[in-house]
This record gives structure tokens, sequence and C-alpha cells, in this order.
């Protein structure tokens, strides 16, 4: 038992660094999850549409039976067949689809991306609110301590008849506020805690210290969003281009290999062929279909323009939040150097007296 407790004791000794949440949250988070299956089905796609440049091979059989035959054809017949097809021309069809579908698994590898980082970029912010609000609930801590004395002094003073009851109402006011502050500050350190937990995908014990480094970039770069959405923007096109194919030459060639047998035959209903082997070239062209192929073409093109729209607004959005996060992190440098000057002040205050 003695031996169990020994190895136990680590797991409640080491809390989870800031690095160890994010590493842990990039695989096994439910949102990344989500979004990288997304991505290997996006991939697969890719990959069926490169397999439909390989000829295909069909296998078939059939049986036939007649109860009145007809002249010259034997009762039943029944036959196997292969069938080897392979398209000479397809008005690019093939070729527009394996484009569309490379850029919807561009666009899977962009939300990926994306999701990560948004989740990284959450999880940090859970992550120093909850030591922040730590903080704060210790300092209201510590202030708890300072009232609680004060109050027990002023209720010595009052019972001496040195103080009024004024006064010891407005500590223990003080001290109550305090107290309600205090469970107001636990219950947004365990708010936080559980989203940060949902973020995460695991159980979080403690939290250990972290710190980051400063990273100078002074070009903004294009976010992943924005480039996931170009990138749908471009599979839309390419699935318009698909489909305007269908007025274009389709050549296909066909090669069937077939094998007989009969029953039920007699001099007037002889058998047929024991085998045959049938090649087939076949065009097809559509030349009217009311506008139907071109209005989905049409319909397909405005949804690009719908998305080229919200690329142009992400950018200029992007753009915005990146010119006032340049003047948040000086704002934020002003603050952090006020309170170094102010707990340095406060040091050489306490260490004077």
């Amino acid at each position: 038992m003695l031996r169990f407790l020994i190895f136990l004791v680590p797991i409640f000794l080491y809390g989870d660094s800031l690095k160890s949440l994010l590493e842990f949250a990039s695989t096994n988070s439910d949102l990344v999850v989500s979004k990288t299956y997304s991505k290997e089905s996006k991939k697969s796609l890719v990959d069926a549409r490169k397999s439909a440049y390989y000829p295909t091979l069909d296998v078939g059989a059939f049986y036939q039976n007649l109860n009145e035959r007809t002249p010259m054809q034997a009762g039943d017949i029944y036959s196997g067949y292969a069938k080897l097809s392979f398209d000479i021309y397809d008005g690019g069809n093939k070729s527009n689809l394996l484009s569309q579908s490379k850029n919807e698994h561009k666009a899977s590898e962009f939300d990926l991306a994306s999701t990560k980082k948004s989740l990284g970029l959450k999880i940090t912010e859970n992550f120093f609110n909850i030591k922040s609000l730590q903080a704060t609930l210790a300092s209201r801590d510590e202030a708890k301590k300072s009232l609680q004395e004060q109050l027990t002094r002023m209720k010595r003073f009052f019972t001496a008849k040195l103080a009024t009851s004024d006064d010891v109402d407005r500590l223990q006011a003080a001290y109550d506020t305090n107290i309600f502050e205090m469970e107001s500050i636990r219950l947004q350190i365990l708010t936080i805690h559980k989203a940060l937990e949902l973020n995460v995908g695991k159980k979080i014990i403690s939290l250990d210290k972290s710190s980051f480094k400063e990273y100078a970039q002074s070009d903004m770069q294009l976010i992943d969003s924005t480039k996931s959405l170009m990138a749908q923007k471009d599979a839309l096109v390419d699935g318009a281009k698909s489909i305007d194919s269908v007025y274009y030459p389709n050549i296909k060639v066909e090669d069937t290999y077939s094998a007989y047998g009969y029953n039920n035959t007699d001099a007037l209903h002889p058998k047929g062929l024991d085998n045959q082997n049938k090649i087939m070239l076949s065009l097809n062209m559509r030349l009217f279909d009311m506008g139907t192929v071109s209005k989905n073409k049409e319909a397909l093109m405005i949804n690009s323009q719908v998305v080229s729209t919200q690329v142009a607004y992400a950018h200029k959005e992007q753009q915005m939040q990146y010119e006032l996060a340049i003047i948040r992190i000086n704002i934020s440098n002003i603050k952090i150097k006020s309170a170094k000057s102010a707990l340095k002040s406060a040091n050489s205050a306490f260490f004077n007296n």
C-alpha cells in the first residue's frame, strides 16, 4: 500500500504546464479530431478522383428463360461476361473534379490549422485568466485575514466602550463583502477551469507556472480561416467547370467478352455463339436541356462570388484586428511597466519600514 502511495504522489505534485496542454489539445481535442477526420475524408476523395483516370473492369452474368420459345433461339440462355471501359475524352470533367477535390482538401487543411490555432489561443487565455484569478483570490485571502483581525480588535474596542457599533458594522460589511467576492472569484475560476478542460479534452488537476517569449512579427500574414475560404472559392469554380463538361463530346471505348451456355434446344431452337468479344466506341454530347446545366453552373459561380466577398471581408477584418492588436500590445507593455514600478515602490516602502 505504501509503495502504491509513493507512485501516486507525483501525480498530485506536478500540474499541467501551458505547453503540455497545448500539445495534448493539438491531437486529442474533440474539435481537432473532428477536423482531422474531415481532412482525411477530403484526402480520400482526392485519391478517388485520381483513380477515375484508370480503366474500369466489370464482370456480370445473366440467365434468361423463355416460356414460349422464340424461333431460332434457345429456350434457356445463360452467360458470364467481363467488360473493360475507358474514357478517351470527357470534356475535362475528371480533371476539374480532381482540382475541385484538391481545393476542398486544401481548405480542410487550413480549417484544421485554424482550429488548432484558435483552440490554442482559447487555452492560453483560459490558462492565464485562471492564474490571474488565483492571484486575486490569494490577495483576497490575505485581505480576509487582515479584516478578520481588525474586526476582532474592533469588537474588543466596542466591548470596552472605545468604539461605536457603526465601526464594527463597517468592518463586518467589508469582511462579508470580501467573502462574497472570494466566492465569486472561485466560481469564475471553476467556470474557466471547466472550459479549459473542454477545450483541452482531458481532466486537469492543477496548473504549473508558465510563461512565453515575445515573438516579433512586423508583417501581417493571412490567417488560415481566410485561406480556407479562398480554397473553397476555387473548389466552387472547379465544380462549375466540371458541370460545363457535359456540353463537350464524351468519347468512351468498351471491350466486352461474353461466354454463353444453352438449355432447352432443338433443331428449331438451336444454340447460339459459345463466346463473343464486342468492342464499342461511343460518343455523347448534350445539345439541349432547357438550360439546366448552364443554370447549375451559374448557381455555383454565384456561390463562388459569395465566398469571394467573404474573403474580402475577412481580409479587411484581419487588417483591422491586426492594427488594434498592435495598440493593445503597446498599452499592455505600458501597464506592465506601471505595475513593475508600483511593485518596486511597494517593496521599497515595506523594507524601509
